[in-house]
């Protein structure tokens, strides 16, 4: 059986995915194109109105030009209008996230496929979690690893907890066992990733939390670091701070989601924080660790954004100690409070204003990128067409010559601040400091 799947949307998607060729792999299937494969998995996004385009658009393309492969649909467009996804051309089944877990096994029952005789069936050898796959197999050199899943917040513009459900969280002993699995495997370094990660543990008898889970991490036995995930700035205590600043086991790298730098508009967006809030927390970010990453979403056009809310956004960005963006330009999903309210933005204005702070965005990058010039940075070899790349601990691809294989932990020393910046690699018996 040849596979493929196509992953739209979070890290909780990629990490979702990435369990699932696991397990496919584990029965015997082969990875393929989804022009080649009899089975494409496409594990589907909602977060806009775009996100579910791009799904029925590349159903449609894969039945188009594969007419023999089985589509099988899922993810958080599938579960929110599942009729509409079964409709669409080639698909034989739509999964919901909360049957993911058993979307390859289900499949397998209901569809016959050429397996090999000596594939594992579940609940044999390797068992539902699947054979684990080495570093760059599957394209990935990092492994992303999801300890939680599912919302309890109640944000107006949001459909996740809907699709995924009240918050639940992967029990540490099953965490630390991945990580160390991971380890094993040849993984160098690992994304923690969640839907409402910060409220990790709070569901778990005993209960527990993120910051103890860190502790967890930072007191097993591995070297494999730890690169958190988008984490909401409530979440972001100073007791996570104080540790992921200070423990070689954490990259310096941070993605707290602000969403706009208005409090008029976060509170009509029932965001639980200030703008002052916000900025108390990435302060302490940045006198803690000067080098380290700090992104942010930004969702413009919100209902009732008018044009003095938007010049406060982006002034307030503009003055930010942030070194990226994510734009999302807002999108009624059915459903949602925001849906329903008044005040909704203009479409041509919503798209300049999305244009407007991509353009802060980018002057935050690029001045990020100036100040590294000459510091030395830790970081992992990446696999890449052309060239080989390293992902430093604080976010900057950096292209290098003569590289070596992938999947090494190298120090380079930075050299431009081009949107791809140059280095070289640092002997590293020179290197005086982490």
């Amino acid at each position: 059986m040849k596979y493929a799947v196509v992953t739209f949307g979070c890290r909780v998607n990629q990490a979702d995915s990435f369990a699932l060729e696991r397990q496919i792999r584990t029965v015997g299937g082969h990875a393929s194109s989804p022009e080649d494969a009899d089975l494409v998995i496409v594990n589907s996004c909602s977060v806009t109105a775009a996100a579910d385009q791009g799904t029925r658009q590349t159903i449609r393309r894969v039945a188009r030009v594969n007419p023999t492969a089985k589509i099988v649909a899922t993810g958080c467009y599938t579960t929110r209008d599942m009729e509409a996804v079964a409709a669409l051309p080639g698909v034989v089944a739509v999964v919901s996230n909360e049957n993911k877990d058993r979307l390859v096994q289900d499949v397998l029952e209901q569809v016959e496929f050429a397996l090999p005789t000596t594939a594992n069936r579940f609940g044999e050898g390797d068992g539902a979690c699947g054979a684990m796959i080495e570093p760059g197999e599957a394209g990935r050199t990092a492994y992303t690893l999801r300890v939680q899943t599912g919302c309890d917040e109640s944000c107006a513009y949001c459909i996740i907890p809907s699709t995924r459900g009240g918050g639940r969280s992967v029990p540490l002993h099953r965490v630390l066992t991945e990580v160390e699995d991971a380890r094993g495997a040849g993984y160098r370094e690992l994304q923690l990733t969640g839907v409402h990660l910060g409220s990790y543990g709070r569901d778990l008898n005993p209960r527990s939390s993120l910051y103890g889970l860190l502790q967890a991490l930072d007191r097993q036995d591995s070297n494999v670091v730890i690169r958190m995930s988008s984490l909401e700035p409530m979440d972001c205590t100073p007791g996570i701070i104080d540790l992921m600043t200070t423990s070689p086991r954490f990259a310096a790298h941070f993605h707290l989601p602000l969403q706009h730098a208005s409090d008029t508009v976060l509170r009509r967006m029932r965001r639980p924080y200030t703008c002052r809030e916000y900025e108390q927390v990435v302060g302490l970010i940045r006198r803690n660790a000067p080098d380290a990453a700090i992104g942010s979403d930004v969702v413009v056009g919100f209902p009732g954004e008018t044009d003095a809310h938007a010049t406060e956004n982006i002034q307030f960005l503009t003055q930010s100690p942030l070194t990226y963006l994510h734009v999302f330009p807002y999108s009624d999903r059915p459903g949602t409070e925001a849906s329903k309210m008044k005040g909704k933005v203009h479409g041509q204005t919503i798209r300049d204003r999305a244009r407007a702070v991509r353009e802060v965005g980018s002057v935050l990058s690029q001045q990020f990128r100036t100040a590294q010039i000459g510091r030395i940075r830790p970081g992992l070899t990446l696999r890449q067409r052309a060239h080989t790349v390293v992902l430093t601990d604080n976010y900057l691809r950096v292209q290098v010559p003569v590289p070596p294989p992938e999947n090494v932990r190298v120090h380079v020393r930075i050299l431009t601040a081009a949107d791809s910046p140059a280095g070289e690699l640092v002997n590293e018996s020179l290197i005086s400091t982490p």
